[in-house]
């Protein structure tokens, strides 16, 4: 069951289920806490577990202006501290990886561990394997198709505010996130960096993003695509559990690891 909190003019709705520690799911672009089905059972049973859908997202309703992974990160903020009440892991999925590392930057505080999956930090024309797919994408384009569904479930605006809503994500899309080397090294938090190898996003970028965290962990799936969590999900969430559980990575030949932990950056010591 579900329920609505009013954050900072963002009616916002979340889910919880599970005891522990607070671990909060941040879900993919247009999509709902739906997608999250093959993770909740395993994770819910070691942690308590909270699923938030952003603005405009699932059951929460749009707001006025464009839409920003900024602005989304600001929402999760609140989140944290009206709801959660105080600082908790974060995994999350393509732009909800995104939202958690920009989430991190502006208050790490919040943030314990974070799990990033399918994520970029440089808009899809400097991060995406094929960036022209975007051209393609129309609020009524065969490859919306699932997300129309997704949305037209959920959304308290009802389905006719589907393509005012898809034009803003594409735009979004396009144009962000604009993180730099410098703040990907601010990003304090250890983080387990996921991808498919077959991803959207480079392994190239994933690479980049993983190299310019201060602290982070590369998990690179064969034969998996942006949909990983759902093609893998015992895989992921064994992963996941592992990398929140903490503990240090003891190798027999560091190299990156050979750095002090004061180092700047992974991209540093390559």
């Amino acid at each position: 069951m579900g329920d609505y909190a009013d954050l900072a003019g963002v009616r916002t709705w979340y889910e919880t289920e599970g005891f522990g520690d607070a671990l909060v799911l941040l879900h993919g672009g247009l999509c709902t806490n739906d997608t999250w089905g093959a993770q909740r059972p395993g994770l819910a049973a070691s942690y308590r577990v909270h699923l938030p859908e952003r603005r405009a997202h699932g059951h929460t309703p749009d707001v006025e202006g464009p839409l920003s992974y900024t602005d989304m990160a600001g929402d999760t903020v609140a989140f944290l501290e009206s709801v959660v009440g105080g600082p908790a892991h974060l995994v999350g999925w393509s732009d909800g990886g995104v939202v958690a590392l920009l989430t991190a930057l502006a208050r790490p505080d919040l943030v314990r561990r974070m799990v990033v999956i399918g994520a970029n930090f440089r808009p899809a024309p400097e991060s995406f394997v094929a960036p022209k797919m975007l051209d393609a994408l129309t609020p009524d384009s065969a490859g919306m198709a699932f997300f129309r569904e997704l949305y037209a479930a959920a959304s308290p605006d009802g389905p006719d505010h589907w393509p005012a809503v898809a034009t803003r994500v594409i735009d979004m899309w396009r144009t962000q996130p604009t993180l730099d080397a410098g703040d990907l090294a601010a990003v304090r938090a250890p983080t387990l960096v996921m991808t498919g190898d077959d991803d959207l996003m480079t392994l190239e970028h994933t690479a980049a993003l993983y190299r310019g965290l201060h602290d982070a962990r590369l998990a690179v799936i064969p034969g998996a695509s942006h949909l990983v969590p759902l093609e893998r999900p015992a895989e992921v969430d064994r992963m996941i559990l592992d990398h929140l559980a903490g503990g240090e990575s003891e190798t027999m030949m560091p190299v990156l690891r050979a750095h002090p932990p004061e180092s700047p950056g992974r991209g540093a010591a390559a």
